[in-house]
């Protein structure tokens, strides 16, 4: 009886037990999300740290970098009017810190992109007016420029109270006339109450007249 041999062979593997290295397996929530395609998720997160920034911690610089992060996600997946509202709130923030030309591209570029939706057309005439008196705080002439292109590009701001308002405070400035500069305020306030924001931005035009008295009453 024949037997037969079976071939000798031999198998040999080696399993790599070695654990990734812990920095890739620490992804941040958001960058895990935005892996999945779920950027308004993200968005979302960014927005919820702004908040903790702005309100616990009182970091406006890092609110702000969080803002525009969560803009970025939102124009990721087309959501103009999310990305807009997060940019606003850089514009405003920027404002406060001075740093005038970042906040007026911003409220340009809002307003430039609301101007022609018959939804968030008059909410248009109030991003160029900021727009305008952040050029006022750095230079009249720049204000003046800048007042007369928002009326070329829209010409309801033309016959909005804030139109005329910068005219009138336009005017004041250039005769120096720390008077009527609070009057033409005064009478704006008297039908559309002024927010901190404008108050502050209003105080430091106000300032650059001669003899002020440093308020607006």
């Amino acid at each position: 009886m024949l037997s037969v041999r079976r071939p000798d062979f031999t198998c040999s593997f080696r399993i790599n037990m070695i654990r990734p290295p812990a920095s890739s397996m620490q992804e941040t929530p958001s960058r895990r999300q935005i892996h999945k395609g779920r950027f308004t998720i993200a968005a979302k997160h960014h927005i919820t740290i702004a908040e903790v920034y702005e309100s616990e911690l009182v970091d406006i610089e890092k609110a702000i970098a969080h803002y525009e992060q969560a803009a970025d996600y939102y124009k990721g997946e087309e959501s103009n009017s999310s990305a807009n509202k997060c940019l606003l709130k850089v514009a405003s923030y920027s404002a406060q810190l001075e740093q005038y030309p970042k906040a007026i591209e911003i409220y340009e570029q809002v307003g430039t992109n609301t101007m022609d939706n018959p939804l968030l057309k008059y909410s248009a005439k109030e991003y160029f007016f900021k727009a305008s008196l952040c050029h006022f705080i750095v230079d009249e002439l720049n204000a003046k420029l800048a007042v007369g292109k928002y009326e070329e590009m829209f010409p309801a701001f033309s016959d909005s109270r804030e139109c005329k308002l910068l005219k009138k405070l336009l005017e004041a400035h250039e005769e120096q006339n720390a008077e009527a500069f609070t009057e033409a305020v005064k009478e704006f306030d008297s039908i559309s109450r002024l927010d901190q924001w404008l108050t502050t931005m209003l105080l430091r035009i106000k300032k650059t007249i001669q003899g002020d008295e440093d308020d607006l009453k």
